[in-house]
C-alpha cells in the first residue's frame, strides 16, 4: 500500500490553511480548545485518592517501573483536600494569571476510574458541582473502564465536556511487559473504540523512547495509531526520574536506555507528525516534570520553547501533519 500525500489546495494555500482549518502545520490542542469553548481553558489538577491495578495487587506490584505521580501533580493538589478545596486552590492560583478563564477538573494522580461507579458518580459530582468548572477530565488505564462507567460517561458528556485519557504508553506488548503496565495493547484498543462508539471524547498518551524500542519501531507506531479513532494525543519523551524503579535501572545498566538529545527528539516528532492522522488533534510533545526530579535528559527546555523548535522545523521541512498519512 503506497502513501496517500495530503496536500494543500490552492484555496488552502492562499488562506495558508491545512486540513484541520488554520494555517499552524499541525493540529494543535490548544487553537482547537479555544475555538470550541470560545475562550481559555485551564485544567485543574485533581488527586482523589485513587491508585492503581499494577500497585494493590490485583494484577501487579509496584506501578510503572517511570512512574513517580510527583513528577506531574502541581503544588495545589493535596490528597488531604476535598475535590471541591483543590479546585479552589487551582482557581485561585491560575486566576492570577488570567482575567477571564473557564476551568475543567483533571482527576489526573494514578488510575482515575479505579473505583465502583458510585464512588466515581460521587468525586465526579463534587467536580461538576462548582459552579466554575465546565467538564471533566480523567487520566486512567485501558484496562480500568468497563461498560457500566463507559455508559454513566457517555451520558454525562451529553451535559457537559468529557474526556478520558488513556496511558497506552507503547503499542507494542513487549514494552508493556517491560515497564510492568500489566495490560496490553489490545486493552487500549478496544477502550478507545469503546469511547469513541459511545461519542465520547479520549486522548491517547504515549511515551517515545521505552527501552528496546527503535525509531522504526515509533513511526510504525504513529500508523497504528492513525488508524484507531483517537481524539487527542498526547507524546513525551522518555525520562529518567527520581524514586523510580527506572531510575535503579538506568544507574545499573545504562545501556538499556536510548534518552534523546533536544534535535534528535524533535526530529523524530516531525517524522511522527508526517505520518499522523491529520484528525487526531495533538496536546502535547514532551514531558515537562520539575528539573529537580529529573534524572537523564535533563534539557532545561519549557513545554512552549520545545514546540516553537517543532514548528520550525516543520516550516524549514514544508511538511505538516498527515503528509505521508496512509488511511
Amino acid at each position: 500500500m503506497g502513501f496517500f500525500l495530503f496536500l494543500p489546495t490552492e484555496e488552502e494555500k492562499m488562506k495558508q490553511e491545512f486540513f484541520w482549518g488554520h494555517s499552524k502545520r499541525y493540529n494543535d490542542f490548544s487553537t482547537y480548545f479555544r475555538k470550541k469553548f470560545s475562550g481559555r481553558v485551564q485544567k485543574i489538577s485533581i488527586d482523589a485518592g485513587f491508585t492503581c491495578p499494577n500497585r494493590d495487587g490485583a494484577k501487579g506490584k509496584g506501578g510503572c517501573t517511570y512512574c513517580n505521580n510527583k513528577t506531574f501533580k502541581p503544588s495545589y493538589t493535596n490528597l488531604k483536600n476535598s475535590v471541591k478545596h483543590q479546585i479552589d486552590e487551582g482557581i485561585a492560583f491560575f486566576s492570577k494569571k488570567y482575567d477571564s478563564m473557564q476551568y475543567l477538573a483533571y482527576f489526573q494522580a494514578y488510575t482515575n476510574t479505579y473505583a465502583s461507579l458510585d464512588n466515581l458518580i460521587k468525586l465526579y459530582s463534587e467536580a461538576l458541582s462548582h459552579p466554575e468548572i465546565a467538564g471533566l477530565v480523567l487520566s486512567t488505564r485501558p484496562d480500568a473502564v468497563n461498560d457500566e462507567i463507559l455508559d454513566y460517561l457517555a451520558e454525562l458528556s451529553k451535559k457537559v465536556y468529557v474526556m478520558v485519557e488513556f496511558g497506552v504508553e507503547s503499542h507494542l506488548d513487549r514494552s508493556l511487559e517491560g515497564v510492568n503496565r500489566c495490560h496490553t495493547f489490545a486493552d487500549s484498543v478496544k477502550a478507545i473504540e469503546e469511547t469513541a462508539r459511545r461519542g465520547i471524547n479520549n486522548c491517547a498518551h504515549l511515551i517515545l523512547g521505552l527501552p528496546g524500542e527503535t525509531r522504526a519501531d515509533w513511526l510504525e507506531q504513529a500508523k497504528v495509531i492513525s488508524r484507531l479513532p483517537v481524539k487527542n494525543l498526547k507524546l513525551h519523551q522518555l525520562q529518567v526520574h527520581r524514586q523510580t524503579v527506572m531510575e535503579k535501572q538506568y544507574k545499573a545498566n545504562p545501556e538499556m536506555f536510548h534518552l534523546f538529545s533536544v534535535e534528535e527528539y524533535a526530529e523524530l516528532v516531525v517524522d511522527y507528525l508526517e505520518l499522523l492522522n491529520p484528525a487526531i488533534i495533538v496536546e502535547r510533545f514532551v514531558s515537562e516534570a520539575p528539573s529537580e526530579m529529573v534524572v537523564a535528559p535533563n534539557w532545561g527546555l519549557k513545554n512552549f520553547e520545545f514546540v516553537a523548535k517543532v514548528e520550525k522545523r516543520l516550516k524549514e521541512r514544508d511538511t505538516w501533519q498527515g503528509r505521508l498519512y496512509c488511511p
